[in-house]
């Protein structure tokens, strides 16, 4: 049994396609936080520590898209996620409307 003081483990999981938003597909706390890093990890998707993240993300509804607010936070797990694994999230390189600062 978890102590009244001890901390909670929270997980999050999202799913982008590449279109629009990332979705949250899973979230949970204790022995579920633990079940959901244990099937991301059998399925080598890469996972990053974010409590304040994490936090804001459970609160979002399974399925609805990540808030407009976490754009950038989120965008930077993704680019963490690719960076990690060594892939793109395009397959035959940048899409042509990518245009890129001198």
């Amino acid at each position: 049994m978890r102590s009244k003081d001890a901390p909670t483990k929270t997980a999050v999981a999202l799913h982008w396609d590449g279109d629009g938003a990332p979705r949250v597909t899973a979230k949970g706390r204790d022995d579920v936080a633990e079940r959901i890093l244990t099937v991301a990890r059998e399925h080598d998707v890469p996972v990053k520590e974010d409590r304040e993240l994490t936090a804001v993300l459970a609160q979002v509804e399974l399925g609805d898209a990540s808030p407009e607010q976490l754009y950038l936070a989120v965008a930077q797990v993704i680019a963490f996620a690719y960076k990690l694994t060594g892939k793109s999230p395009w397959q035959d390189g940048e899409p042509e409307n990518v245009t890129r600062d001198p």
